[in-house]
């Protein structure tokens, strides 16, 4: 648990990756690829073990949730083994077995959901107790680049930034304040001039990303877009929510503090410089 001292760097190098490992790992995914089921680029190798890879698959995400578990209670997958063969990486980690949160939520009760979404606020307040790494501005958790398949560029991957001003500068596309653009371009250039606190981030808590057993949250997946950003970014991104989520905009005033001033700002944002 953090004890409110600045966190450190953390590596990103392969996590338990002896040949042995590796070896296995390609062997029963070239074994059950065909067999198993798929969610998205995650392999279900077996009841209790998945592993997760791909060209877009980072080591950072290994990290990452390795950071959350060693300092906070959130429960995430642990990570098993972690490397990267031939320009892809595999993320080896335990399966945690629950339902997609989202899954029946109009049918439970008041107070099953409010249990859920209490339980949901505290982790994301355990979360922000961490405190970033001293001199670090927009980045991951190993203080390198950045990862959101729904912001525009020319890469996938994007930063890391000295400052939230630089972050902003990249939302926009590379853009600088100056004379000749429309009022409202203007007005969002002088708001993302000021400054938040950076906090640590998950980045898409959506309700696909949390798995419930009952009325218990038993894990917070897919920490691929986390890292340390400005303190709206996680409502901002939490509101992004897709059609197979929308019920869950009426949800996140309830784990998370309401910025509306921030969403109007980065919605504008949005209208600008590129939307999901």
């Amino acid at each position: 648990m953090t004890d409110g001292k600045s966190c450190a760097i953390q590596p990103s190098d392969p996590i338990n990756a002896s040949p042995i490992n590796r070896y296995l790992t390609l062997l029963a995914i070239a074994a059950l690829r065909n067999i198993r089921p798929h969610k998205g680029s995650v392999l279900m190798l077996t009841d209790r073990i998945c592993v997760k890879y791909g060209k877009l698959v980072d080591l950072t995400e290994a990290a990452t949730m390795r950071f959350i578990a060693q300092n906070t209670s959130i429960p995430v997958p642990k990570v098993l083994c972690a490397f990267k063969h031939e320009n892809i990486t595999y993320i080896v980690m335990e399966r945690i077995k629950g339902d997609m949160l989202g899954k029946n939520w109009v049918h439970r009760s008041e107070e099953s959901k409010a249990k859920l979404l209490t339980q949901l606020k505290n982790m994301i307040l355990e979360m922000r107790k961490l405190q970033a790494p001293e001199g670090i501005g927009v980045a991951s958790v190993t203080g390198g680049s950045l990862y959101d398949c729904r912001l525009p560029g020319p890469s996938l991957r994007f930063g890391p930034f000295a400052s939230i001003q630089g972050f902003h500068r990249h939302l926009r596309q590379g853009l600088d304040p100056g004379p000749g653009f429309e009022p409202e371009v203007q007005d969002l250039m002088r708001q993302h001039e000021r400054t938040w606190p950076i906090v640590f981030t998950h980045g898409d808590l959506s309700s696909l990303n949390v798995l419930v057993r009952g009325d218990e949250i038993v894990g917070i997946i897919d920490w691929e877009t986390a890292g340390w950003f400005p303190s709206y970014w996680e409502y901002t991104t939490a509101c992004q929510v897709n059609p197979q989520n929308s019920f869950w905009i009426d949800e996140i005033d309830k784990f998370l503090t309401p910025m509306p001033d921030e969403l109007a700002m980065d919605r504008l944002r949005l209208k600008y410089f590129g939307d999901i």
